[in-house]
């Protein structure tokens, strides 16, 4: 036998071998997996029920106009049509035809030249945009549904179009075939090795990788900017960040990011860490790193994590400086805390936190987007069910909600790249903290969700009680930056723009290009996305603000910079953690961050 024989037996060997191996692990892994299955019946955060109720209710009322249904049916008779017509012209050797339906600009997914330059895949993704469009305008043109209703079912829709993708399956993938093709079938082995490793990672659910995990390492290559915790309680670490100039601003920054993923997406690495970058311009900086709560901090409220968390914090961090007032910065949710702090301080006369910005805060909630849909009476009822059997809300099934959002980025692409392709993630920092999850207390979250999405009480004017005081957004009168992000899908931008007609006092606006996270961490070195300013009058609506904005390139950080430091007082020498009233307990990023759901 020659050498290439020998070689091509020994690799046959390995691959049967290889092969045994996985049969009998995936027989466990989704004999564990149906088993889960079975006993639970939700989506991340949405219940079931209550989407097949809506395409119920749906489906009846399009039954009751069969005229409708018929002409919409003929519509999309015509349109393929049209389709068969030109595919034929252009295989008979004619002129290629122009395409009766193209992706959109943003569209990733049909790339591979294949698909515009191969006639049958051609075929095939024009086919699939086809009954795509018509699938989604028909749902939508329905009569007789509620809005929420409405929502629903085009939301869920759009995840069963998205499913439905031809690049989602191997044969109708020409990157998946030719990859098939020149590896002799190595990658969909390749691909089953990665599903079966992220069903037995999930323990009974699909945890879909989105990065090597390995590559990653917080206070290593992460989180890495020089600071210690300085104090701590049950739901907050401190941390305190070593100065990088000589001199800063009097008054020192606290930040208080999410409490729903961890506070590093704001220090990833050195080259796009805000937290590093607020250093570098004077401010001693501060950071809340909330705790990762288990069923033992279930009774934990949204009214604690003020008390316990900016209040808190607030307290240490002037302790810690000697002075009596600091600036704040919150993002997400963690600014929704502080606005409704600015307001509870309002009530109370007190006056210590001297500037504010909000980073793609939501304060008004009337439209907040798609995470509408996972919101009514009946799907908050089943969820509040599910917590109160551990006390709280797991971290996968927030992050599976937030990932449908964008599901062709956040879960399609990655069910190609991982299992068609055979391909392990890429080491990518931003996904490594965005698999990062945390669990919500049961309590926090009953009534984050039931007083903010369902009933948007905060808007209103003593609407919410904290602490036993009624709050009133229109009483905060310190100046603000209010930071939104173009594309966002999680604080809508026409939504969080609401804000500015509910601060009293002055108001600064500014529109980041991109998304939630990537429009926020934009450090100036990238010179990516851009950012929109322009002046600002009371009442006015987003579409008009816009419509008298100013484009330009970059990021926002440095006009942020230009905003607070008019309100950061005087410059004194710089202080490190520990040298005054607060001793040091660890080293940054603490022991809280590393905690894992």
């Amino acid at each position: 036998m020659d050498t290439q024989s020998e070689a091509a037996g020994a690799k046959a060997r390995q691959t049967a071998e290889e092969m045994v191996r996985l049969a009998a692990q995936s027989q466990r892994v989704v004999s564990d997996f149906l088993a889960h299955q079975a006993a639970e019946h939700h989506i991340g955060a949405a219940d079931p029920l209550s989407i097949g109720k809506a395409f119920f209710e749906m489906t009846s009322n399009m039954m009751a106009n069969p005229a409708a249904l018929v002409e919409a049916q003929m519509s999309l008779w015509q349109s393929y049509m049209d389709l068969w017509q030109r595919a034929a012209q252009s295989m008979l050797g004619g002129q290629p035809a122009e395409p009766l339906v193209a992706p959109a600009p943003d569209d990733r997914r049909f790339k591979d030249p294949e698909w515009s330059e191969n006639q049958v895949f051609d075929f095939i993704k024009q086919s699939y945009l086809l009954t795509a469009r018509w699938l989604q305008s028909t749902v939508r043109q329905v009569e007789g549904l509620d809005d929420k209703t409405a929502q629903k079912v085009d939301f869920y829709t759009r995840q069963f179009i998205d499913a439905m993708a031809p690049t989602n399956f191997a044969l109708t993938n020409p990157t998946v075939l030719r990859e098939t093709v020149e590896s002799h079938g190595e990658n969909l082995l390749r691909g089953l090795k990665n599903l079966l490793g992220d069903l037995e990672r999930g323990e009974g659910k699909l945890a879909i990788s989105m990065t090597d995990q390995s590559a990653f390492e917080l206070g290593k290559n992460v989180a890495v900017t020089p600071g210690k915790v300085v104090f701590q309680n049950e739901l907050i670490q401190l941390i305190q960040y070593e100065p990088l100039t000589e001199k800063v601003h009097q008054y020192p920054l606290l930040i208080i990011p999410p409490w729903i993923n961890k506070y590093y997406v704001l220090d990833l690495q050195p080259k796009n860490s805000f937290v590093r970058y607020a250093a570098s311009c004077g401010y001693t900086t501060f950071v809340v790193s909330w705790v990762n709560p288990d069923d033992r901090l279930s009774h934990k409220s949204f009214e604690d994590y003020m008390l316990e968390g900016t209040y808190a914090a607030l307290d240490a961090v002037l302790k810690a400086t000697g002075e009596k007032q600091a600036l704040a910065v919150g993002y997400c949710l963690g600014g929704t805390l502080l606005a409704s702090t600015l307001a509870h301080m309002a009530a109370k006369g007190d006056t210590r936190i001297k500037a504010a910005t909000f980073l793609a805060t939501l304060v008004d909630f009337k439209e907040p987007g798609d995470l509408g849909v996972f919101i009514d009476e009946e799907q908050l009822k089943a969820l509040e069910a599910r917590m109160s059997k551990k006390g709280y809300l797991e971290g996968r099934d927030m992050a599976t909600t937030f990932n449908m959002l964008r599901s062709n980025d956040l879960i399609w692409s990655f069910v190609v790249n991982n299992y068609l392709l055979g391909k392990d993630p890429f080491p990518f920092d931003l996904l490594y903290w965005n698999s990062d999850s945390t669990r919500m207390p049961a309590e926090m979250h009953r009534f984050y969700l039931r007083k903010m999405y369902q009933e948007n009480k905060l808007s209103e004017p003593g609407g919410i009680t904290l602490a036993g005081v009624p709050i009133d957004l229109t009483k905060v009168d310190v100046p603000t930056y209010v930071l939104a992000t173009r594309e966002d899908h999680i604080a809508p931008w026409a939504s969080t723009f609401e804000a500015t007609k509910l601060y009293n006092g002055p108001v600064r606006f500014v529109l980041s290009g991109s998304g939630h996270i990537a429009g926020v961490v934009n450090p100036p070195e990238a010179k990516k996305y851009g950012h929109w300013t322009g002046p600002l009058s009371r009442g006015m609506s987003a579409e008009a603000w816009l419509a008298g904005a100013a484009p330009h390139e970059g990021s926002w950080w440095t006009d942020w910079d230009a905003f607070l430091a008019k309100h950061g007082g005087k410059k004194v020498p710089a202080r490190k953690p520990g040298d005054r009233g607060l001793k040091v307990i660890e080293d940054a990023p603490g022991s809280y961050a590393k905690i894992r759901a």
